[in-house]
This record gives C-alpha cells, structure tokens and sequence, in this order.
C-alpha cells in the first residue's frame, strides 16, 4: 500500500513537472488587448504652476516683473522654442528642461504707457505635443500719479476760418500729498490752454483752444504743463485739429475735357460749398475763353452754389493756354474762386509711310513662261 502511494505520487509528481515543461516548451501567446500591461509613455511635457498672475496695482512707470514656473512631468526633454508676447512685455525663458526638472518664463511689463486695467496674454511654444502652445494670462491695474481724463483734445469738423472751438481736460491727482501746476505752454500757435483748478491741490481742468486761422489738413500740437509732484514732473496734452477743411471747397477741383476740337457739346458741372459760418455770395461767373455758356444757380441759399458749364461742338484750348472757370466771392479769405478746365490732346490721324520693295523681293518670271 506505502509502494502504490509512493508510486501515485511519483507519478503526480511527473504528471505535475510534464506539464511545467510542456507548458515551457510551448509557443508564447500575445495577450489580449484588456490583459496587456497599460504603457504611460507622456513624451515632454509642460505644466505651469500658475498659467494666471495678476499684479494687483501699479503706478504708471513702474517696471512689474514676474516669473512664470514650470515643471516637465513627461519622460523626454522639453525644448522651449520661443514666448511670444506683446511689445511692452520682455521675456526670457529656459529652453530645456529635463524630466523632472523645473524651468521658467520671466516677464517684465513696463507700465509707462498705460493707465487702467492692463490684460496681456503670452503664448509659450515647446515640443509638448499635448500643448505645443500654453496660454499664459498677465494682468492688473495701472495707476497714475496725476491722471489725464482725456489724455488728448480732438477737434472735429473745423474750417481754416472755424471761431475758436474748446475742449475741457481733466487733471486728477491721485497722490495723498497736494500738487501746484505751471502755466501751459503750447508748442503749436493753433492751439492754446488755461488752468482752472477745481479743488486745489487735487483736481484741475485744462482748457484747450484752436486759434484760427487754421491750416488746411491736419494740425498737431503738444501742450504740456509742469508740475510740484517728483513722481509726474510733467504732463503732456495732445491737441489734434483733425481734417480742416478750407472756407470753400470746390467739386471737382478741375474740368476735363475730351480731346479736341470737341466732336459734339459737352456739358460739365461744378458744386461749390461754403464751410464757415458766413453766408456767402457768388457772382459773375466766367470762362477766359469765347463760346463756354456759364450759367450759376444757388442751391442751399449761402453755402451751396452749382455752376453749369455747356462746351459748343469744335471747342479746342490752344496749346500753352491755361483756361479756367471764375466766379467771384463775398468771402474775404476767397474773393475768387477758380475751377481749371483741361483738354486732352488734338486727335491726329497716325502717320502711315510708304514701303517702298526691296530688290530681293522682286518676282523672276522666266523667259519662256513669260513668252506664254
């Protein structure tokens, strides 16, 4: 009985180490998908401590600077290849970082420029594939010493000729000490300002003036106004007299003709428009040429006149003429007001020279063909 024990275990024993070989000497089977071992392979990979800083508040001038930490939780290198930012802000970055390690985008924003609330975003681009391009956030709060409200006077719809036309700008001192400003100084005669202070010490109105007459165009002028305060020693008013236009303007500004002598009548027109305040008068309107009817007729009684030109078929300006309409004004700044009037070029028929046949291209007739 101990022996047939012995025997069936023996033979569990072989039974057991058969099949361990077996199972050793088989094929090995891939597992399936759900039994495979999870892979975390991440590659670099960029993580910012804080992608949002705000500043709080700053004094106009002052340079605000922060720094930016990050941190490369992936397994691979990760390569920073540029920060792109606004002007006003500079910075500087590491541009590579091991697995592990921590890096960082400095940021220094200068505030001189500003007043108010300041948002800034920063664009970070590195070989993250999962965020090639972090989005990071700047932002606060900019105060200044002695606050322009506007920070510049704008005029708008002004003649050469305009009365003088007032914008108010306010001064706020936002110190707790008290400050005392200087006289202005303009630095364009087609502008001037006053002072007047509202609480002494604390708030005051600049009130800034054009002085006709004005040029044509644009007109720039900087005013500017000292002051006690060390932290805002000066401040400056831009003054801007946007598109002045003259007393009279004229639509269009010349006549063209088509070439001549005219093949048949022509009939031109011109608007002529008053922009200033006074009413204005036209009369005797002429062309310093025989055979151009001018008829003038007043459209809005004081500021707008039409002129009818009719041009007579065979109309041509002598070479070296210089023709014009005339009508003349009430206007002092304008006592004549002139339209040119051009032609193109007389018609002429292209010159057409005779060709006259070369020798080789003379035709040979023999002899006997042309005896036939």
């Amino acid at each position: 009985m101990k022996n047939a024990t012995k025997n069936s275990c023996t033979g569990l024993v072989c039974l057991l180490m058969g099949g361990a070989v077996f199972a050793a000497d088989q094929p090995a089977t891939s597992l399936s998908p759900a039994a495979a071992p999870a892979t975390n392979v991440l590659g670099p990979k960029i993580q910012f401590e804080t992608t949002v800083h705000d500043f709080g508040r700053a004094m106009s001038g002052e340079q605000v600077k922060y720094i930016y930490t990050f941190k490369n939780v992936g397994d691979q290198t990760l390569e920073v290849s540029g920060v792109q930012a606004c002007g006003c802000l500079t910075t500087d970055f590491t541009r590579k970082t091991e697995p592990g390690m921590t890096g960082s985008v400095p940021v220094s924003f200068n505030s001189s420029a500003y007043g108010g609330p300041v948002f800034k975003a920063i664009t970070v681009t590195s070989n993250d594939k999962s965020n090639p391009r972090a989005q990071l956030q700047f932002k606060g709060t900019v105060w200044k010493a002695l606050e322009v409200i506007p920070p510049f006077a704008v005029f708008n719809q002004l003649n050469v000729e305009s009365p003088p036309a007032t914008i108010t700008v306010r001064i706020v001192n936002n110190l707790d000490e008290q400050v005392t400003l200087s006289e202005p100084v303009s630095q364009n005669p087609a502008f001037a300002a006053e002072v007047k202070t509202v609480k002494p010490g604390k708030e005051f109105q600049v009130v800034v003036s054009t002085v006709p007459p004005l040029t044509q165009g644009s007109v720039n002028g900087k005013i500017t106004i000292k002051t006690t305060s060390s932290k805002s020693p000066e401040i400056t008013i831009n003054a801007l007299a946007n598109g002045v236009q003259p007393v009279v303007s004229v639509n269009p500004s010349q006549l063209l003709l088509p070439g001549a002598p005219l093949a048949t009548q022509q009939t031109r027109s011109v608007d002529i428009v008053n922009h200033g305040p006074n009413t204005l008068s036209l009369s005797e309107p002429t062309v310093n040429m025989p055979g151009v009817d001018v008829q003038l007729k007043e459209m809005t009684p004081g500021h707008l006149y039409a002129a009818m030109l009719t041009f007579p078929q065979g109309f041509a300006i002598p070479q070296g003429e210089h023709i014009e309409l005339s009508v003349k004004s009430s206007l002092a700044s304008a006592p004549v007001i002139k339209v040119p009037i051009i032609q193109n070029s007389a018609h002429t028929a292209p010159l057409v020279m005779p060709i006259k046949p070369r020798a080789s291209d003379a035709i040979h007739v023999p002899a006997q063909a042309a005896s036939h």
